[in-house]
């Protein structure tokens, strides 16, 4: 299938890589059916993007290719919503916000999407570990 979006062009999707987001995404509850996708002119970057409205696509990146150290546990309720198994069936991303300058683009640490790629179900969540809403993607530990 394609689907042809506002801002990153054509994307090429199954419907096997169509991920439901029960809750929907803060900001975006309306919204339950995404895909997630490489950015074409980067591969640190992923664009998550909606299939129910052209115009939202989220900038994503992985938290560990940011901050090395990056850790948080989830607690049994989300571990069942998920019906995760193992940590092999997750897929972690973090949302960025993005800039003209570079030292200015920041990845939210504080609510990572976590996404059970076996059931291609996901959700973000609010972590109540400390970390930073802002966090800058260029000053992390490389």
């Amino acid at each position: 299938m394609k689907l042809n979006t506002k801002y990153h062009g054509v994307l090429n999707y199954e419907k096997e890589d169509i991920i439901m987001f029960k809750k929907g995404i803060p900001g975006f509850e309306n919204l339950k059916k995404f895909i997630l996708v490489p950015a074409e002119e980067n591969n640190l970057f992923y664009i998550l993007h909606s299939i129910e409205d052209i115009n939202i696509g989220i900038v994503v990146v992985s938290p560990f290719n940011v901050l090395k150290s990056y850790e948080f546990d989830l607690n049994e309720i989300k571990i069942s919503e998920l019906n995760i198994k193992s940590n092999k069936d997750i897929i972690v991303v973090n949302t960025v916000n993005l800039s003209s300058k570079l030292e200015n683009i920041t990845v939210n640490l504080k609510a990572p999407i976590i996404i059970n790629k076996n059931e291609n179900i996901g959700e973000q969540l609010i972590l109540e570990v400390d970390y930073p809403i802002k966090y800058p993607l260029f000053k992390g530990e490389f």
